[in-house]
């Protein structure tokens, strides 16, 4: 075990089987077939954490929802992005306009909940001078600004029934009339939205109108809270500290131990949101070259997943378990197999069958 963790191959206890001993050799060789294929990919870009949009993560499903929108993304189909707060639905809009073959037209994003309801229909479709009170120009609306591009309509199902049904009138005839205005302006703009809310439940209590819904969600993509995608937590909290740490705190270098316990265990209810304040106020809160659990300010994770039927199923449960280990462990090592393997308490051949028997990269 030693000998393991000072980087041999494997082991094998005397009286030696010839043909066990060809086996281990021939799995050492493969090691290193992986290991050199592993660093030719990296140095090729592939091994970078970044997808769609500048994501960063680690987490299959993540890239799942990359590669959805990556097949949608030159397809005349409006997209819609279903998700928690703070899980990165603008970025990946963001990332699906320049994925896409309007990438040199405007990005233009709303959020719909920000905006007082009187004024957001003259924000979306802009108004003629002298329309109301205070209109002493013409302006243009966020519709029209994103002709050629993009618009992001963030929190759609705050959207008053009102502006829906107008909204869903430019969706069918591409055109729009400014408040005030009596001309029908043509507008080729690609229309991506977002909500945390239930829309079906929105549409039912007739909150939400369910022939707007179907236009705007012509495909749609569920996006993973921070919390199903084990190894992402720690994967962000190193990039948000390399981030602030030089002009809030230069003497900051990185995470202690239980730190990064803390960070990978939690269940963060913001997201993504919630982990860069928490990570930016940590920076700034601690004394000497790591960030401290106590820096983090974060309350003890509870035990959770009790109940859970998908449990009951040994084999399903033993490999939900170790997906998410080795997951963590690779996140926390920083793609190291070595120090991966140490952390789960395995030798390094024996991580890499479970990387090729769960079909998980190295």
């Amino acid at each position: 075990l030693t000998a393991i963790a000072n980087g041999a191959w494997d082991f094998y206890q005397k009286p030696m089987d010839i043909d066990e001993l060809g086996l281990i050799v021939r799995r050492a060789f493969h090691v290193r077939d992986l290991e050199v294929e592993k660093a030719r990919l990296a140095s090729e870009g592939s091994g970078d954490n970044r997808v769609l949009g500048g994501m960063i993560t680690g987490a299959p499903e993540m890239h799942k929802v990359a590669r959805t929108i990556e097949r949608v993304a030159n397809l005349d189909v409006s997209v819609m992005l279903l998700g928690a707060s703070g899980t990165g639905k603008e970025l990946l809009a963001r990332g699906l306009h320049e994925a896409s073959g309007r990438r040199d037209g405007a990005f233009v994003a709303i959020n719909c909940a920000a905006i007082p309801e009187n004024l957001l229909e003259s924000e979306l479709f802009g108004h003629e001078k002298g329309a109301f009170t205070g209109a002493v120009k013409t302006t243009e609306g966020k519709i029209e600004l994103a002709h050629g591009g993009t618009l992001f309509l963030d929190e759609v199902g705050d959207i008053p029934l009102p502006l829906q049904v107008k909204l869903l009138r430019f969706l069918q005839e591409r055109t729009i009339e400014r408040i005030g205005g009596r001309k029908a302006i043509a507008v080729d703009t690609r229309i991506v939205c977002a909500t945390h809310r239930d829309l079906d439940a929105m549409i039912a209590e007739q909150r939400f109108r369910d022939d707007l819904y179907y236009r705007l969600a012509e495909m749609v993509v569920k996006i993973p809270s921070l919390a199903e995608r084990p190894g992402d937590a720690v994967l962000l909290a190193r990039h948000f500290l390399h981030h602030y740490a030089p002009e809030m705190n230069p003497s900051v270098r990185g995470f202690a131990p239980d730190a990064l316990q803390a960070i990978d265990e939690g269940r963060w209810p913001g997201n993504v949101r919630e982990l860069e304040n928490r990570i930016k106020r940590a920076v700034i809160m601690a004394d000497g070259k790591l960030v401290m659990k106590d820096d983090l300010d974060l309350a003890e994770a509870g035990a959770d997943g009790e109940g859970d039927e998908s449990y009951l199923n040994l084999r399903s449960a033993r490999e939900a378990a170790d997906r998410v280990a080795i997951r963590r462990a690779m996140t926390q090592s920083e793609g190291n197999i070595s120090s991966a393997a140490k952390l789960l308490g395995i030798s390094r051949p024996t991580l890499y069958d479970l990387l090729k028997q769960y079909r998980m990269q190295a």
